[in-house]
């Protein structure tokens, strides 16, 4: 039996397990979930959802190099997300284990045939901390000798990487798509952070799953994945049971981290979420808040379990 088959078994003795209802995601400060400590269980962290910085970012004109946009180190470190010089903290070490084999799978040889340094970050339902992870992930990752990170904001309906950050833009991800004469550094926010820049989600578009299915994104995947071999891009992915553009993105991604609520996530919704992930033959399943544990802290804990779809 795999990884992932034991957590998923582990979620089904559960003695609370019930499916949350979708809702919008909330604006107002409100905790978010992390990923964490050793490789089987490890404890979580919160972040409030914060409202974007009062002053906009100039929207990215064709021709032009990426944007530069400054983030607020000290903001960041407080909202429980990583930052460069931010003391040591039990969230870095804790995505130091997340990582590693993400990264390890990048450095493989077979890793530019099959984009494995293209991660997508899910989860079946919406409010299970995807988002949170993504983004502390990038930025662990940013902190490697030897790799760049690019954040995608790939959430086109409710974006929330900028909002996270303390930024915003216009120009983005659906922009790139819409307009032809657009390129990636047109639209491509480099910061502060040594090594990290973002992708936003740009403008709504109520064709979004097509644009996402469409020849004109499997071209600019493989022009991410393959124009940079030191580069590793994260994606910050919709909810596979809420959306369809989670599924057709997974398709493209060569490795997949699937964020799970423990406890508020039905075993039947993980399972139907990990049928859309077939497509992909490494998967990894990070379950959020389990009781089985507190850490010190007083937040609750979560298993993590890795493995490669195709052996389920």
């Amino acid at each position: 039996m795999s990884l992932i088959e034991k957590a998923v078994n582990r979620m089904g003795q559960s003695d609370e397990i019930a499916l949350p209802a979708s809702q919008d995601v909330p604006v107002r400060q409100e905790p978010e979930m992390a990923a964490t400590a050793t490789p089987l269980v490890e404890r979580a962290i919160e972040s409030p959802r914060v409202s974007a910085a009062e002053k906009p970012v100039a929207e990215p004109k064709p021709g032009r190099r990426a944007s530069q946009i400054t983030i607020d180190l000290e903001r960041l470190a407080s909202l429980g997300f990583l930052a460069p010089d931010a003391e040591k903290a039990q969230v870095a070490e804790e995505f130091r284990v997340v990582k590693r084999p993400l990264i390890t799978n990048v450095q493989a040889g077979d890793a530019p045939e099959k984009h494995r340094n293209l991660i997508m970050v899910t989860s079946s339902l919406p409010g299970e901390g995807k988002s949170f992870c993504a983004l502390n992930l990038a930025l662990s990752i940013a902190m490697e000798r030897d790799i760049t990170v690019m954040l995608v904001d790939a959430d086109v309906a409710k974006p929330s990487v900028l909002n996270n950050l303390g930024v915003r833009a216009e120009a983005g991800l659906m922009d790139l798509l819409l307009d032809r004469s657009l390129q990636v550094g047109d639209v491509l926010l480099r910061t502060n952070i040594e090594k990290f820049s973002v992708l936003p989600a740009g403008r709504r578009h109520k064709h979004a799953t097509e644009l996402l299915a469409s020849d004109a994104m499997a071209r600019l995947l493989d022009e991410i994945a393959t124009r940079y071999p030191d580069r590793v891009v994260i994606f910050d992915s919709p909810p596979l049971l809420v959306t369809s553009e989670a599924r057709e993105l997974a398709a493209h991604m060569g490795q997949i981290v699937m964020v799970v609520e423990a406890g508020r996530t039905s075993q039947d919704a993980v399972n139907e979420a990990l049928n859309y992930l077939q497509v992909c033959d490494i998967v990894n399943l990070l379950m959020n808040k389990t009781e089985s544990m507190v850490s010190m802290d007083g937040y609750g804990g979560y298993g993590y379990g890795y493995g490669h779809a195709a052996q389920n």
